[in-house]
């Protein structure tokens, strides 16, 4: 549903009602109507924000107000999740018609080869930290407005990539749902990044109900060279026995399977045992989130194919920095390099305590 229809929607409820106690705010709205003709979302909007500052007796800007819950007591409640809906369209609207999204790339480096093989993409917004990017996803999915945001994100990646070196593959992020938009195949032929360079990471379960929808649609696209990545949120039989059929590319581990694997014996006994599975189904394994020496040298021991993580590098939006990637990875290197700034550290915190003594 469109954010006008909405908009009329709740504007018809409102100015229908015949409560006398509400005379002043039917006319207020009649008014802001006159004041704004054809638009009658920003008619609402207007009504409320000045409903809210009269009955707040305050002076904010329009901007703080649209971050506020716009649901003044006077609004039937009713309508209240109606006109936070409508908020919620217009921020993702907004976002989507001025192009606010950025791509951070990640390094995805081969264990055994040491060196970048692949790009994880990142979605960021403009004048945010990336922190919320989640958030703005799950925000458009509310609303309807979850595959536009998403089909964004990947067009902005795609264009990115030309930056990225050509032998690297990039992983993009992107629903089981979307994977089933017709809009998918289309976007191969409007971008210039070759299908045989693009991993599609599937970021939810495939629904029970929607699995065979899926495989219809994503088979044609691996026909022609794309791959997809898996995670292991979904560890149970059911889960196992799904990809068995499905055949991922990749699959990606995290903190839960990799933490502390350098220390923790079923940690690593885990960890083989996916090594084990990975191996036997045709499946490359990739390590997320790898945080210590340690940690990498025994996933490397372990036959873990890949590996990304604050470790071997952090996402950025800088192609300079994509432009480093090729450097050999040293385990050992890293070791050193690491140990040197916690020595540096602790004799810069001696010196400080030095200097404030009396």
């Amino acid at each position: 549903m469109s954010v006008r229809v909405q908009a009329w929607g709740i504007i018809a409820a409102v100015l229908a009602d015949t409560d006398p106690a509400g005379a002043a705010v039917r006319q207020r709205l009649s008014n802001s109507l006159d004041e704004n003709p054809g638009v009658p979302e920003r008619a609402l909007l207007e009504y409320l924000l000045e409903t809210r500052r009269s009955d707040a007796n305050t002076v904010e800007t329009l901007e703080t107000a649209r971050q506020m819950r716009l649901t003044p007591p006077t609004l039937p409640p009713q309508f209240a999740e109606q006109v936070d809906a409508i908020r919620s369209i217009s921020r993702i609207s907004a976002l989507l018609e001025n192009q606010m999204l950025m791509t951070a790339f990640q390094p995805i480096y081969g264990l055994e080869g040491k060196t970048v093989v692949g790009a994880e993409a990142l979605s960021r917004f403009v004048s945010d930290d990336g922190a919320a990017a989640e958030l703005w996803f799950a925000e458009a999915a509310a609303v309807g407005l979850g595959a536009n945001l998403e089909f964004s994100a990947l067009g902005s990646a795609a264009v990115a990539a030309r930056d990225l070196p050509e032998n690297l593959y990039v992983s993009l992020n992107i629903s089981p749902t979307s994977c089933m938009d017709p809009r998918l195949p289309e976007l191969f032929d409007h971008i210039e990044l070759p299908i045989n360079r693009v991993v599609l990471e599937l970021t939810e379960d495939i629904p029970e109900e929607e699995y065979l929808q899926f495989i219809s649609a994503i088979n044609p696209l691996r026909e022609k060279g794309l791959r997809i990545a898996v995670d292991d949120t979904h560890t149970g039989a059911g889960a196992l026995s799904r990809m068995i059929h499905l055949r991922p590319d990749f699959l990606k581990v995290g903190r839960n399977v990799i933490g502390d694997v350098d220390t923790d014996g079923l940690q690593r006994a885990l960890a083989a045992c996916l090594v084990d599975f990975t191996d036997q189904i045709g499946t490359t394994m990739v390590a997320e989130g790898i945080e210590t020496v340690g940690e990498l040298k025994v996933l490397t021991e372990l036959g873990i194919t890949a590996g990304q993580g604050y470790l071997l590098g952090r996402p950025s939006v800088r192609p300079q920095d994509w432009a480093n990637w090729n450097t050999r990875l040293d385990a050992d290197g890293l070791d050193r390099h690491l140990a040197g700034q916690r020595e540096s550290r602790g004799r810069h915190g001696k010196e400080t305590s030095r200097s404030d003594s009396p």
